[in-house]
């Protein structure tokens, strides 16, 4: 699959070497014409998937074979190669990661000069550049290759340096933190900078092999053993990441997942009363954002699925805080991109200045509900299924700027083609957990009886 998101596939089925020295060399040349005059160095690093050696030095042979000078940075999270690109002085970077896919799968994230992914208008012409044939460098151009194994430290610091995050007021609560790592990049980072805030932790899944001990994408039903370990320990909360790092869901004192909805709502509850300016987060992300905005007499502002879309928009209104529903925090201080560590810095700081749990947290601010399903259909059914939608919603306002988005009472559904699998994703959230799902439902089932 091709998209803004990058290039993924199924290694050895949709995806092989050959595949990433095509994409990859085509990168270099595109990004050296659209920074002419500048060395054409490159940034990689990769999360830990089986397939990643493989990918990685592909993706190296094309870069150098284009003349480009590249750094590899290691298995790190992507946010460690977008910071390590925004603080160099490279061109561009290549995140070898297909962050929440199954094992099996591997992709290409392409990164431009400002640390940020390729935004939508330049990855689409990128993307139709890709296949034109390659000018490979002479024999006495060649780039060079070299090494940096501090990226992670450099990434712990950046956090570590938030202004408004008491680092002294965090380590004197001493929690006891149980981080699920998924054995992907988080293993590397995550464990080193929840001892550098001062807590006691106790780490499961943290080898980072690529094999996945359970189904990668953080979301409740793939938690229990997070759960059950948060409560063994009696720990004060639960972290897990994804492979990649960027995306990150809790689980409270009590060992139950509090949803990974909620990371990004916990963020802006710490940074808005010290950062006031308006958030971002995306179509697909919870009414709750609403709720806490107008406590702060803030705006809430809506962007299509992906974080470049919501890390574009919040560099323009400056907001303080920010991010996508899936767990994806985006917090400027660090840089403009989705950051699981950064999201525990904010998260450990909101409960390190309250007198009670996570629990207790949660329970403060209004409930909603979200169902979550898919549609797998043939590619040839997926616009003509989107075209049906409108027609099997009535009472509805429409927001058609990514997939379709019903906005109703005190509920809404949002359906959209994934832009990292071959699959129609329907998104409910309302008052109530039996009303999300039955609203899901309903609509499931009138496209399944229309097609």
């Amino acid at each position: 699959m091709t998209s803004v998101s990058g290039v993924r596939g199924v290694f050895a089925d949709t995806l092989n070497p050959i595949i990433a020295i095509q994409f990859a060399a085509r990168f270099a040349e595109f990004q050296k014409s659209s920074h002419p005059g500048c060395t054409p160095r490159i940034i990689v690093g990769r999360d830990s998937r089986t397939t990643g050696l493989a990918m990685l030095h592909s993706i190296i042979a094309a870069l150098i074979g284009t003349g480009c000078e590249v750094t590899d940075i290691g298995i790190v999270p992507t946010p460690t190669v977008l910071l390590a690109v925004e603080e160099s002085e490279a061109i561009g970077g290549i995140a070898i990661t297909a962050s929440h896919n199954p094992p099996q799968w591997n992709a290409m994230k392409f990164v431009d000069a400002d640390g940020m992914f390729l935004a939508p208008e330049k990855a689409q012409l990128f993307l139709g550049t890709a296949q034109e044939p390659v000018n490979w460098s002479q024999w006495n151009s060649m780039g060079k290759l070299t090494h940096d194994d501090n990226a992670i430290d450099r990434h712990i610091a950046k956090v570590l340096a938030i202004p408004y995050l008491n680092i002294d007021q965090i380590r004197n609560r001493q929690f006891k933190v149980v981080i699920d790592s998924v054995n992907g990049a988080g293993g590397l980072i995550s464990p080193r900078f929840l001892k550098e805030l001062g807590c006691t932790v106790y780490e499961i899944n943290s080898a980072p092999s690529g094999i996945f001990a359970h189904v990668a994408e953080p979301l409740n039903e793939n938690l229990g053993q997070l759960e059950e370990a948060v409560e063994f320990y009696g720990a004060d909360l639960g972290f897990a990441t994804d492979p990649d790092v960027d995306r990150l869901s809790v689980v409270s004192e009590r060992g139950k997942c509090i949803g990974e909805e909620l990371s990004v709502a916990l963020s802006e509850l710490f940074v808005l009363p010290k950062r006031r300016g308006d958030v971002v987060v995306n179509l697909s992300s919870s009414m709750l954002s609403e709720d806490i905005a107008a406590k702060y007499q803030v705006k809430v502002h809506r962007t299509k699925v992906g974080e470049i879309n919501v890390g574009k928009m919040m560099q323009s209104l400056r907001s303080p805080i920010g991010g996508e529903g899936n767990g994806g925090i985006i917090c400027p201080d660090v840089h403009y991109t989705r950051d699981a560590i950064a999201g525990m810095a904010l998260i450990l700081g909101l409960l390190a200045e309250s007198e009670g749990s996570l629990s207790d947290l949660v329970s403060s601010l209004p409930s909603y509900y979200f169902a979550k399903d898919k549609l797998q259909l043939e590619s040839s059914q997926m616009d003509g299924v989107m075209n049906l939608i409108p027609t099997l919603l009535n009472g509805y306002d429409f927001d058609t700027q990514d997939g379709i988005k019903a906005i109703g009472e005190k509920h809404w559904l949002h359906v959209r083609k994934s832009g990292t699998e071959p699959i129609i994703r329907i998104y409910v959230e309302s008052d109530s957990p039996q009303r999300s799902r039955q609203l899901c439902d309903e609509l499931i089932n009138k496209i399944r009886s229309n097609i």
